[in-house]
């Protein structure tokens, strides 16, 4: 069982940045993935963000690449979203993901995550 404790998020003009950290408990797994999938209301959660442990190596979706930075602390099996030059339709809820079953095939799909954070939330003002 993971538990994962999201911290982070706020109110941010636009063109400022904003750091999220997730933090994954419970567990030892050689290979996962984890990252963030923000959600807005009404609509599914889409994938933002996701580092691969077997590849040693962060996906994005291509809105924010060059704008968003997914770090690892593997000491603390910690992962950090950095999110900068942010932009109003940034604004979402932003969910924290586990899936301890690696495949580069779904890496990109909410479906196959099987832990979740309790959000928290990003608004960008314009």
């Amino acid at each position: 069982q993971v538990q994962l404790v999201e911290t982070g998020g706020g109110l941010v003009q636009a063109g400022g940045p904003l750091r999220l950290p997730c933090e994954a408990f419970g567990g030892i797994y050689n290979n996962y993935h984890m990252g963030w999938f923000p959600q807005a209301a009404g609509k599914e959660r889409e994938f933002v963000s996701v580092f691969s442990k077997k590849n040693n190596r962060a996906y994005y979706e291509d809105s924010v690449q060059g704008r968003f930075t997914l770090s690892r602390d593997n000491g603390k099996n910690t992962v950090f979203l950095q999110m900068n030059n942010l932009k109003h339709e940034d604004t979402d809820v932003y969910y924290c993901a586990f899936n301890p079953r690696e495949n580069l095939s779904t890496l990109r799909i909410p479906a196959k995550y099987d832990y979740w954070g309790q959000g928290t939330q990003v608004t960008v003002s314009s």
